[in-house]
């Protein structure tokens, strides 16, 4: 599963979740992906390095 897709499967989770609780650890996990998503698209545009620095 791309990361895209995990998007896509945790907006549509939130969409659907019922509870407060729930709908809040979807909201952290939807959290968590976006940023992966933006640190792969930055490695991928060379903002960052994937190599570390040492």
């Amino acid at each position: 599963m791309t990361i895209e897709q995990h998007v896509e499967e945790l907006l549509a989770e939130f969409k659907n979740a019922v509870g407060t609780g729930k709908r809040r650890q979807i909201e952290t996990e939807l959290e968590l992906a976006r940023a992966e998503r933006e640190v792969l698209l930055a490695e991928q545009d060379g903002r960052v390095s994937a190599v570390p620095p040492f």
